[in-house]
This record gives C-alpha cells, structure tokens and sequence, in this order.
C-alpha cells in the first residue's frame, strides 16, 4: 500500500533514560486505566473522531509540516493530508479511493483501497497475540501542547521488531506526540503536532485538493485481486516469531502492465509487505519507490538491502521471479521473509488469516503497507 507519511532514514536520536524508566514503570505509572485501554481508544479517536491538525515530521534530521484533516459523518471517514513544504503533495482517502496529487511527478494517481484506515495508520493497533511479543508500559503523566497526555511506552521483546513512545490526550485519547524506538530506544521517527481542533463538523471545501491538476496525468491502479492467471502463488515457507499471513491479493507496482503477487504479514502490530513481481528482476527500492509512485522503475537487477524512511526493504530473486519484502521493521525481518518465499501448490500453499480485533475500532485500519 502506499506510505502516506513520507518517512527517511532516521538520525539516531535517543529517548531519555529509556532503560531507567521502563524498568521502573510499574513503580512509576499514574493510576489512570490499563495503558491498552489507552491504545484502543486512540485507535477509535483515528478512526471517528472529527479533527483538523498540523504537525511535524521527524527523521534523518529533517523536518516536514504537514496539515491533516478527518472527517467522519454517518459512518463515513474522509481524509485530507496536504504537505505544507516542498511540492505540496497531497492526499485524500474517500469511499475506499486513495487519491494521491504528486505535482512534482506531474501525476495523479488512484488507487482503490477498501477500508483503509487513517492516514496516521503508522500509530500502534494491536491485534490478538501481540502482547506476546510487545511490553506495554505507562510512564508517569504530562504535557504536551499546554494538555495533560497520558504516556504509553510499547517495547518490543525481541529484534525482529520496533517500539513505540506515545502521548495521548487526556481528554480525546488522540496522539500528540508519537515515536518508533529501535530496540535500543533510538527513535527513528518522530510526529509532534503544532496545533489540533476537533470541531463537529469539517467544511467540504476543506477535503478537497488545494492545487491545479492541469497536464497531470491521471493513474489508476489496478485493485487488489489475482495475480496473472496461472501464476505460481508464493508465499513465505518460514516466519519470525509472532508473524502470520493476514493478506494475499495483488497489485499494480507503479505503471507495470501486470500485477505483482502482494502478501501481507503481521504480528498484530507490525506489518511487512510483499511483492513478487514476474520478469525482470529490480532492487527492493526501485520497487518501493515504483509502488508510492514517487520515482522512476528501475531496470537493472538491483538485489540486497535498501533503508527506507524508519524501515527497510529486501530484496531477492526466486525461481525468476523479484521478491522484495518492504517494513517499517529491522532489517533482520523483512530479510528473513523476503528469503523464506517460495513457490506453493494449491494443497500446500499457507492460507491468510485475520486474528480477532481488540476493539471495533481495529476493523476500521488496514497493515500499513
């Protein structure tokens, strides 16, 4: 899926006396509910609450405004997510079309996305088993533009996945201030918001794009569905701990006349994403960047490693076909799947599954990628 919060290598900046703290959370959280709680009503805050933003994003040192505007009216969520620099890309999500304005690519490009989540889908949302793999912590409470936050610190417990530092409202349970934490408690990505209304209703003229479309090309991508007919179906014979298959469709890479194979894994929280592209084989950020629509398609067989914003992607050849598993993960994960897929026939092949939601708020977000 497309990444809608751009995102770069990150600078390693450090979260204060991570160690000191979660080791002494218990000791030193509020007697405010169970910090999943918390997480849950975030999620449901994302997902149905009116709101209208401007924050900042963090990472490698840079730093990017953004404006984002929710509106959710008779069981319907429409989004706008305008940069304020640069291009001024923006992006709007509408009865299950997400539209992308890329001005700098002179392109416009749709793809169908049924029931996609908020926009600020890169904020934790747990699914069953995930606190086997994840500690859930609450840090003492503070503020955070002039509010009292309640502080969620997730950490996770081994190396195939990264950790989450949150500051959610009091009041509305929204995210003021998030981070994604290595395993070592470098953050790699970090969102701050400069302001936030949540009015009762949001004004029509202001999810509509604020550029001229005139000579952009228009995109649609394919929706998922079959790969190429009579393809082989591939899948990854071996997972890291806690990982299972939850989607298994297709889907158009940039302006590639057929579909690539698309798998998704999660471990209920973390998700990693698939291609296995037919023919040529080209390196996992050619394929990355050809998927956003955010760069040219590389030709040339391009194999290994790539980083890509907080994440990384991998990228391999099997049995002719480029497979290239792209996360907001370690670079461990998406090299372990991405060399663990292969080749399945119809009675062996591993079937996708969707574990029960937290809440109902769960079923309103899509994986990340």
């Amino acid at each position: 899926m497309i990444r809608l919060v751009p995102v770069r290598a990150a600078r390693a900046w450090h979260c204060t006396v991570v160690g000191t703290l979660l080791a002494a959370a218990p000791l030193l959280a509020s007697s405010h509910e169970d910090p999943r709680e918390w997480l849950q009503k975030m999620s449901q805050a994302l997902a149905t609450r009116n709101y209208d933003g401007t924050f900042f994003h963090l990472s490698d040192g840079r730093v990017e405004a953004m404006r984002i505007t929710h509106s959710y009216q008779n069981g319907r969520a429409t989004e706008r997510l305008q940069s304020l620099e640069g291009a001024g890309r923006e992006y709007i999500r509408k009865d299950g079309r997400l539209t992308c304005y890329l001005p700098d690519k002179h392109r416009i490009l749709v793809e169908t996305s049924p029931g996609g989540g908020p926009f600020l889908s890169a904020l934790p949302r747990f699914g069953d088993g995930a606190d086997q793999y994840y500690r859930i912590d609450a840090l003492p409470d503070a503020r955070v533009l002039g509010k009292p936050v309640h502080v969620i610190v997730v950490s996770p417990k081994d190396h195939y996945r990264f950790g989450y530092r949150l500051w959610l409202d009091a009041k509305t349970a929204m995210p003021l201030k998030t981070q994604l934490c290595d395993s070592r408690g470098r953050v790699l990505e970090q969102i701050l918001f400069a302001s936030l209304k949540m009015p009762k209703s949001i004004p029509a003229r202001d999810l509509e794009p604020n550029l001229s479309t005139v000579g952009m090309q228009r995109v649609v991508q394919n929706p998922a569905g079959r790969a190429t007919p009579g393809a082989a179906d591939f899948r990854a014979a071996e997972l890291p701990p806690g990982f299972h298959l939850t989607v298994a469709g297709a889907q158009t890479i940039g302006t590639a006349k057929r579909p690539a194979e698309h798998l998704v894994y999660s471990d209920g929280l973390a998700t990693v994403s698939v291609f296995v592209e037919p023919g040529r084989a080209r390196g996992a950020e050619a394929i990355a960047t050809a998927a956003t629509g955010a760069g040219p398609q590389a030709s040339a067989p391009m194999h290994g490693l790539a980083r890509l914003g907080a994440g990384f992607a991998f990228s391999t050849v099997v049995q002719g076909h480029q497979v290239t598993a792209v996360g907001e993960v370690p670079a461990e994960t998406v090299e372990f799947i991405a060399q663990a897929v292969k080749a399945f026939g119809d009675d062996s092949m591993p079937q996708p599954r969707l574990p029960p939601a937290m809440s109902s708020a769960s079923h309103l977000s899509n994986p990340r990628h």
